[in-house]
This record gives C-alpha cells, sequence and structure tokens, in this order.
C-alpha cells in the first residue's frame, strides 16, 4: 500500500496563514519519505480535502490518514467534516481512509501547549 496524510485545517485569505501547516507537512515529509503528505482547507483557499484527495489517489496512494489541524472542535469537525468524507467515499470507495482525532483533542498537543506557556 502507498500511505498519504493529509493535514486539513481551516483556511485564511491570509495567504500567510498555512506557513504553520505546511511546515508541519515538510516535517512529516522528512520523518516519513515513505508517505505522500499534501495540506488541505475547508475554506478560502485550495485545494480543498476532496481535491487534494484525489491528486493523491492520482499519485497512486490508495490509504490516506487525514489529521483535521483543529485545536478546537467546533461545527467544522463535527458537521462539516463528516459530509465531506461521505462524499470522498463515495468517490473513492478502494480507499482506505482514516480521520484521525483533531490536533486539539490529542494529549500530546496539549502537553506541549502546557509546557510552551509554563516555559522561561
Amino acid at each position: 500500500m502507498k500511505h498519504g496524510i493529509v493535514l486539513f485545517g481551516h483556511g485564511s485569505r491570509d495567504p500567510a496563514w498555512r506557513a504553520p501547516m505546511d511546515a508541519v507537512a515538510l516535517r512529516v515529509a522528512q520523518r516519513a519519505p515513505e508517505a505522500t503528505v499534501a495540506c488541505a482547507f475547508l475554506e478560502l483557499q485550495a485545494p480543498d480535502l476532496p481535491s487534494a484527495v484525489d491528486q493523491l489517489v492520482r499519485e497512486g496512494v490508495d490509504a490516506i490518514r487525514v489529521l483535521p489541524m483543529f485545536l478546537g472542535v467546533g461545527r467544522h469537525a463535527r458537521e462539516d467534516l463528516p459530509v465531506i468524507l461521505q462524499e470522498i467515499r463515495a468517490q473513492h470507495p478502494g480507499l482506505a481512509l482514516e480521520v484521525l482525532p483533531a490536533v486539539g483533542e490529542q494529549p500530546a498537543l496539549l502537553d506541549l501547549m502546557a509546557e510552551l506557556a509554563l516555559a522561561r
């Protein structure tokens, strides 16, 4: 299986907003050169999640992990993302698609943010 990872964020009108996501994507690619990594956005920036998945599938990826890059799990993560994933699964029925908990639900990230707040 060829694996892909999609970092999925909200998006912004400000092109510089995506710089941290691109930095995470670069770090993932450096740590796992065998994986194909892409960023995708809910709105205001391209590509959207279906387009990013389509591109990975065209590149031969047959298993994708989606990491929602949301600190808070609001409407986008609870309501919008499941609808988009349902559409992707219908478009690519043979694709192994795994959705990870949002970064804001990950204990490791919460611990890191607490450490940053306490750093001197």
